[in-house]
């Protein structure tokens, strides 16, 4: 059985992180669990209260 976390995201937290292609600011997505890079145009996942900030990992936004 696979334990399922969320996170919260704080915003000193989400000022730490950035996108590892651009530098850019992430916004979270606490619905989807997942962290946004717009100008990189990626959605880098959270797994088990994790953020994953791998590009290989990161999922491809629709225009």
């Amino acid at each position: 059985m696979t334990k399922s976390y969320r996170i919260t995201a704080s915003p000193k937290l989400l000022e730490t992180l950035v996108c590892p292609l651009t530098r850019s600011r992430l916004l979270y997505d606490a619905d989807m669990q997942e962290l946004i890079s717009e100008k990189a145009r990626l959605a880098f996942p959270i797994r088990d209260g994790i953020p994953i900030l791998l590009e290989g990992e990161a999922r491809d936004l629709e225009d």
